[in-house]
């Protein structure tokens, strides 16, 4: 079996669509979190791997629909149910060397050397058990188990210069030394908390880039971002505040875009551990036990939870009630999981059925510069709670602070989002997952859940290479997932953009920004 395809990209696309060729100029654009590092094996965070697909790139690629692409990898082929044969494209690393298949096996080794990554792209290099080199633009990859989904694994790996960054460290990437890809721009510099910029590559393999220069600044503050674009000190933004949707669709100077996203939002609720921190009795007394391991109650917070309050109070429409872990028609998506029930009496019943009639107390961390009104929503389901009989209090703080304390278990239950939901087996085995570091299961399992027949079922969907039986099977895990609320998901966030006039924005389901996603008219 052969898989191969030829897209224009988004830019070359647009110039299609306008009938001609457009100048180019320079884009200055804000996203809504920082950028925390230039190494792109560092983190995989939707930030991070946005902005630097521009300077490196990977075997494969998520288009603006979803679905996965040819990059690097111009086509690839199955020999048998675990060899995967890759034939690269003639690509050239800007200082103009070329890319080789030595770089790209350098490249898949390296995440499992990154020790100090707050959230590790292991998960998607772990299933690899060999790579053979066939020649310098031949690769062969050899998994441990038949894995259909590894060429959308294979998305989130960039590929770097072997020769260069053997050796080399995050602070060398950050400086520019080691930050020498083969995307369709160069780094020009970056400023932790501040910006990265990035200059056209006149050398690239592919469609030439719309713009000559790019400037990513990273604006957190929902208020300053508007600002920044009203003033013309930026030419684009994300997440546009729900404050502003509405003066900003009425200005003509001003164009506008939304989509709903594959991010859902959801709570992790600490099922595991006998103590969680911040629980504590209605009255404020330690207790004996943690009460995020009934399972009553985990479905009681689900059920007490207005989530048409907040599409329509807090989000301004932008967010779409789901249980689900899996997006439309994604395998492992159940429809009626779409429709979830609000119902704060029966919350309340379960809650005194579990032994807790008074209820009890406990923290939901959040964080107030990651997702659209992030704080807000938080602020909201903690009322909801309290008023079931959870009285509840919001810590909120920075997106990196969240990773942090997130990874060191400070949490007994905290609001995040996950956007890897082409099928269940994605977020399962990464943050629902018994946590096992060999296997590569659970590394942001931040709710401790641990369910062997979940994991059984989802490592025997991600090696079942008939369709119609991987899509029951994972079902099946998303189902396990919904009945235990191993998480409790809350709903489909929607993404925003805004442009200056002269600028068209073609909105990505996976909601990442980058410099394709504007281009001058």
């Amino acid at each position: 079996m052969t898989y191969a395809k030829r897209l224009l990209s988004s830019a070359a696309l647009a110039l299609v669509l306008s009938g001609g060729a457009v100048q180019a100029a320079d884009l200055t654009y804000a996203i809504s979190a920082p950028v925390t590092a230039v190494d792109p094996h560092y983190q995989n965070a939707t930030p991070n791997n946005a902005a630097l697909s521009n300077i490196f790139e990977s075997l494969t690629v998520i288009g603006p629909d979803g679905m996965v692409e040819p990059s690097l990898a111009k086509e690839w082929r199955l020999i048998d149910d675990v060899t995967w044969e890759f034939d690269l494209v003639p690509a050239m690393f800007h200082d103009g060397t070329p890319m080789t298949a030595a770089d790209v096996e350098f490249s898949l080794l390296r995440p499992a050397t990154i020790t100090n990554s707050p959230s590790a792209f292991t998960i998607y290099t772990r299933p690899i058990k060999e790579i053979q080199i066939v020649d310098d633009h031949t690769i062969r990859l050899i998994t441990n188990a038949p894995f259909p989904q590894f060429p959308r694994d294979l998305t989130r790996v960039a590929i770097v210069k072997k020769d260069l960054v053997e050796g080399a460290s995050t602070p060398e990437f950050n400086s520019g030394k080691a930050a020498i890809g083969t995307g369709p721009y160069k780094f020009t510099g970056y400023t932790p908390d501040d910006q990265l910029n990035m200059t056209r590559f006149d050398g690239y393999w592919g469609d030439a880039p719309a713009w000559d220069n790019v400037r990513i600044r990273f604006i957190t503050d929902d208020g300053a971002r508007s600002a920044a674009l009203l003033s013309g000190s930026v030419d684009a933004i994300e997440n546009v505040p729900t404050s502003d949707l509405e003066r900003f669709q009425s200005n003509p100077d001003l164009v506008y875009e939304s989509a709903k996203s594959m991010r859902v939002v959801f709570l992790f609720v600490d099922s595991g551990r006998d103590q969680a921190p911040t629980i504590l009795s209605h009255d404020g007394k330690p207790l004996d036990k943690n009460p995020l391991k009934d399972v009553r109650v985990r479905q009681a917070i689900n059920l007490a939870i207005n989530r048409d309050a907040i599409r329509d109070r807090l989000m301004s429409g932008l967010a779409w009630p789901t249980n689900n872990i899996v997006f439309d028609g994604g395998e492992g998506y159940i429809e009626a999981l779409d429709a979830p029930a609000f119902d704060a009496d029966k919350a309340k019943a379960l809650l005194a059925e579990a032994g807790y009639p008074d209820g009890f107390q406990v923290t939901l961390a959040t964080p107030n510069n990651r997702l659209i009104n992030d704080e807000q929503v938080a602020q909201g389901i903690a009322q909801m709670l309290t008023r079931a009989g959870i009285r509840t209090q919001v810590d909120s703080m920075p997106f990196t602070m969240v990773n942090t304390r997130g990874n060191g278990g400070e949490f007994a239950m905290s609001m995040m989002a996950w956007g890897n939901t082409a099928d269940a087996a994605g977020g399962i085995r990464a943050m629902i997952a018994c946590k096992d570091k060999d296997k590569g299961m659970g590394p942001v399992n931040w709710g401790n859940y641990c369910n062997p027949k979940l994991d059984e079922v989802t490592m025997k969907a991600m090696a079942t290479m008939d369709e119609g039986e991987r899509r029951g099977l994972m079902a099946e895990a998303a189902q396990i997932v919904h009945d235990d609320m191993a998480i409790v998901p809350l709903y489909w966030q929607g993404s925003t953009w805004a442009a200056r006039k002269g600028i068209d924005i073609l909105p990505r389901a996976d909601e990442q920004t980058r410099p394709s996603s504007f281009v001058p008219n």
